[in-house]
């Protein structure tokens, strides 16, 4: 139980109330900017962005904040309302390492970089969007530097921590080489196989986007999306936004097929999931926050590979989409849904690719962004870097820049140390999926007919409930026994692409 309210953590839960309003006003102004906002509306954008990052920095640097924190801190705190003071305090620290002159001009670039990037991916021209890229790495740098000087971490890891609270570089380092050094035999196996026992037949369309909207819509609710909190749009690069009591799942599709488009929609369901499965009664307050990007990314990837990828599910997704297509034959029977999902190749694009490549993505994405705040990569080297990298780690090498180095958002919109948190992702989730199964050996016979509340009463009390309440490590002890590692996921991916 923690103690009564006090004075001063009245005074720190009521800021944070408003600092999570402010926040999450610039959430839904960043989903519309990338679904609604027309072409013409980016410099408005722009300057709206930026006003209200500084009203959050200024939320959180007022100097009374440093004041009540030191007097709530000194008090008997226990239970949420500890944790709330710590995740207080980060947050603190990180605003009060920056001035609000760099927050703005942080803002405004990043939506400028944004809204270049639209417009370059389409044409693939990267030379669209390197000036306002530089701008935005310039200002990276800027802000790096500032953090790890106040919090004591070197540049790239006061980044990390922004997505990743207290994630470690060189953990982080021995994980992805363990994987850098396991991943290609596995591949060259998988490999081998697949020749030997043939291609999968793709479904015949047509796939009208109509038809795909509502297969969409219909498997949100069996994962147990609630659309009275939340909804479903389209837009270039899939993602997951808004609140947790209005969340703004988005998806693309193409008329060639489904396969990816549902895929995609799981995807960002499990992040969905997991922003409404937080706790309400911490609502507007940095302890009920989810925890970082890595759990983040677990809930994601949970669901879209190991739980919609099973043999079960896709059983069950064999007959919703025969009905939504009227797809007949052995094209859509479950097994050869099986096999589409579960084909492994080298591929240009992360967000389409399999399991065993996937990683190796990241891990180029993770040594390039590095490179760049560093200084050891210029943003005009990016594409040769990015197409040799591709070719070093995954043996192929992107034809154009859409399906090399602009295929992704994240550094066009200021979120440099992100990447790491989607492999991490991947192992959590592999981890926390083999512990539900074991704690219920009913769960995968109930995904083969479409219910996943028995996944959820699972989840929700050993991850989305947690919150920020302890730290990554502590909550993946807790439910699975063990922190974060690469067995699981290894194993796991011999278990279905190699021992089947």
């Amino acid at each position: 139980m923690s103690v009564s309210t006090t004075p001063a953590t009245d005074a720190l839960e009521a800021l944070s109330r408003r600092l999570s309003a402010v926040e999450g006003a610039m959430g839904v102004l960043s989903w519309d900017r990338m679904v609604m906002m027309p072409p013409g509306g980016g410099d408005a954008r722009a300057e709206q962005a930026a006003t209200l990052g500084v009203i959050a920095h200024e939320l959180l640097t007022d100097p009374k904040v440093e004041d009540l924190l030191a007097i709530a801190e000194g008090e008997s705190s226990t239970g949420w309302r500890a944790a709330n003071l710590r995740e207080l305090r980060r947050r603190h620290a990180h605003a009060t390492a920056v001035p609000s002159s760099l927050v703005e001009a942080m803002s405004r670039a990043s939506a400028k970089s944004e809204t270049a990037w639209r417009a370059a991916r389409a044409a693939s021209d990267y030379a669209m969007v390197r000036e306002p890229l530089a701008e935005v790495v310039r200002l990276t740098r800027e802000t790096a530097a500032a953090k790890a000087a106040a919090l004591g971490l070197d540049p790239y890891a006061a980044l990390l921590d922004q997505y990743e609270p207290g994630g470690s570089v060189p953990r982080i380092e021995g994980l992805f080489t363990e994987l850098e050094t396991a991943l290609p035999p596995i591949l060259e196996a998988v490999l081998e196989r697949q020749a030997r026992d043939g291609d999968p037949v793709m479904p015949a369309g047509p796939f009208p986007v109509t038809q795909q909207r509502l297969l969409a819509r219909e498997i949100m609710t069996t994962l147990g999306f609630d659309f009275d909190h939340g909804r479903l749009d389209e837009t270039l690069h899939p993602f997951c936004g808004g609140v947790p009591d209005d969340v703004r799942v988005t998806t693309r599709f193409s008329e060639n097929g489904f396969v990816s488009g549902v895929m995609g929609v799981i995807h960002e369901t499990g992040h969905a999931l997991y922003e409404r499965g937080l706790p309400a009664e911490w609502r507007g307050q940095p302890v009920g926050d989810a925890r970082g990007m890595v759990l983040h990314e677990s809930q994601s990837l949970l669901m879209e590979m190991q739980a919609c990828r099973s043999p079960a599910f896709l059983a069950h997704l064999s007959g919703k989409a025969k009905a939504a297509f009227g797809g007949d034959g052995a094209a859509w029977e479950p097994e050869n849904l099986r096999r589409i999902y579960t084909r492994v190749e080298r591929g240009f694009i992360r967000v389409e690719a399999d399991e065993i490549t996937y990683p190796l993505h990241v891990i180029l994405r993770t040594r390039l962004e590095r490179a760049l705040l560093s200084g050891d990569l210029t943003v005009a080297e990016l594409p040769a870097a990015w197409n040799e990298g591709m070719r070093t780690l995954l043996g192929v090498a992107p034809p154009d820049d859409a399906r090399g180095c602009l295929q992704d958002i994240h550094w066009y919109d200021g979120a440099i140390g992100y990447f790491p948190t989607y492999t991490l992702g991947a192992l959590a989730a592999a981890q926390l999926f083999g512990a539900a199964v074991a704690a219920d050996r009913g769960i995968p016979e109930a995904l083969g007919s479409g219910d996943f509340t028995r996944l959820l009463a699972w989840l929700r009390p050993n991850v989305h409930e947690r919150a920020s309440s302890d730290t990554t490590d502590a909550i993946l002890e807790a439910a699975t026994g063990g922190p974060l590692g690469t067995e699981a996921f290894l194993a796991h991916l011999k278990r279905r692409y190699l021992d089947g």
